[in-house]
């Protein structure tokens, strides 16, 4: 994709999920996440997206200290950490196109309680003191105060990813005649930003791009 498209900015989402049998997010012993354990491959697979091409890494998994170990092993390279990504029923289209549903358990030792706004500002605190340069909130629609909160607590770039559940919801109401889909995708994105959003990241990009 780099020598094709020289001229845009290309973002890597770093995780272990889509190369486990397991589906998970990290080192797996027995059933329970070895998040240390996790952290080598995380920066091994962060620095060979940089070596592809990557003028930004995103890590999405959730470890504990992967922010900072990335920062280590690439000093110069933007990072825009996955800081609130919440366990959420809202990646279902995704997962599901994508196989990657863990095989066992959940996610939820590791990703985000979704009754939980205090954590997400100390986990964005903590990601900006490893060395992040800025901070994602996912999902959006569920989590505008969220976005809110965060956006009013820090300065930093603030990215949104209004997921593949929230599209696939828009886009099958409208397909049921129930809504005007261009009117419903247009106003939750002006949501989202109006949230506090500075980037977002949308399954409705492509069509976005057409109507405005």
């Amino acid at each position: 994709m780099r020598p094709r498209f020289p001229e845009l900015l290309l973002l890597s989402d770093v995780c272990l999920c889509e190369y486990t049998s397991h589906g998970h997010c990290g080192v797996v012993r027995g059933e329970e996440i070895d998040n240390d354990a996790s952290l080598e491959l995380l920066v091994r697979t962060a620095a060979s997206h940089v070596e592809a091409g990557a003028d930004v890494v995103c890590p999405s998994d959730m470890m504990d200290g992967r922010v900072g170990a990335i920062r280590e092993e690439l000093p110069d390279t933007p990072i825009m950490a996955y800081s609130v990504k919440y366990a959420s029923s809202f990646y279902g289209p995704f997962r599901e196109a994508a196989g990657s549903a863990p095989s066992f358990g959940d996610r939820r030792s590791y990703q985000m309680d979704p009754a939980n706004v205090r954590e997400a500002l100390r986990e964005c605190e903590l990601d900006l003191a490893e060395g992040a340069d800025a901070l994602m909130v996912k999902p959006t629609l569920p989590y505008l105060d969220v976005i809110a909160a965060v956006r009013a607590r820090f300065d930093a770039p603030l990215a949104a990813f209004n997921v593949s559940g929230e599209y696939a919801m828009v886009k099958a109401a409208a397909a049921a005649g129930d809504l005007d889909g261009r009117a419903a995708a247009i106003e939750s994105l002006t949501a989202i930003r109006r949230a506090g959003a500075d980037v977002i990241f949308t399954y409705w990009a492509k069509e976005l791009a057409a109507w405005l």
